[in-house]
């Protein structure tokens, strides 16, 4: 399974292992309680539920389809929405063993993700990584992204394109390979809770990656999601190194970059779970 396919899972799809203690706990959470009363059980499921019904309605309402792009009054109030939820609203414990570990059960996959909901509008997933695993450097295209880490810490390297149709690369492509610059916009590591960070269809950020510095969860939603047959496929690429020449008066190092396409890396084929928190109900 690709990066790019937040689909519908079935049972037999699901990924075992850390990725099944997930499973497993919050089922077992569910069923007992785990040494708290059912009234207050209630209480907290019912509140998380609001949490992510209403992120649910408001996105139905702003992305009514494709090439949607949120006003800024419709950002603030998604972003205001996802700011507010934390990994109780989808019904995640940093007690979860998969959060408490230190090193991946050998031979398994690094990222993992659940699809809590997904139309040809938008979609809401989460995906799960391991200690230092990579969710490649891919691209959004005309797509609008929410994104809000829930649990953990990761490193964060984002890029966005710039239009330097005078600048050459010292060193050409590889063969069938385009090219182009970049400016580096986020190079930072980040820990739970933090704020929700939005990618638009050509700045915020749009081509990212992600490093897991411990085990985390990410809340992503994705207006509309990718399509390649509407032309929303997934880019993979590289980043090499801009040392030659300004760009727009500029004259730093570090700050510009090259990005080359590249195939789907191995470390984007990332194993579902299936969802198991408060569900979304379509009215």
């Amino acid at each position: 399974m690709k990066l790019a396919d937040c689909s519908s899972l079935r049972r037999n799809q699901i990924c075992r292992g850390d990725f099944g203690d997930v499973e497993r706990v919050i089922t077992k959470r569910k069923a007992a309680g785990e040494g708290i009363c059912r009234r207050r059980a209630r209480r907290r499921v019912a509140a998380s539920s609001s949490a992510i019904q209403t992120l649910f309605l408001a996105c139905k309402s702003i992305f009514s389809g494709p090439p949607t792009v949120p006003s800024p009054a419709d950002v603030r109030m998604i972003r205001n929405i996802v700011d507010m939820m934390t990994s109780e609203d989808v019904d995640l414990s940093p007690e979860i063993p998969f959060f408490k570990a230190k090193t991946a059960v050998g031979g398994a996959p690094g990222v993992s993700y659940t699809t809590i909901y997904q139309s040809s509008n938008f979609s809401i997933c989460i995906f799960f990584l391991r200690p230092a695993a990579v969710i490649p450097l891919h691209d959004h295209p005309g797509m609008t992204v929410f994104s809000k880490l829930l649990l953990g810490s990761m490193h964060v390297r984002a890029y966005d394109f710039v239009d330097t149709l005078h600048l050459t690369s010292d060193a050409p492509p590889q063969e069938g390979r385009r090219r182009r610059l970049a400016k580096l916009t986020v190079d930072t590591e980040l820990t739970a809770p933090c704020a929700t960070s939005v990618l638009f269809p050509e700045t915020g950020g749009n081509i990212h990656t992600f490093t897991a510095i411990t085990p985390c969860a990410v809340l992503d939603i994705m207006g509309p999601p990718y399509s390649a047959q509407d032309g929303r496929d997934i880019t993979y690429y590289k980043d090499l190194p801009f040392s030659d020449g300004e760009v727009g008066g500029e004259r730093k190092e570090g700050k510009y970059w090259w990005l080359e396409e590249t195939d789907m890396p191995e470390e984007a084929v990332l194993a579902p779970v299936t969802y198991l928190g408060p569900p979304v109900v379509d009215v």
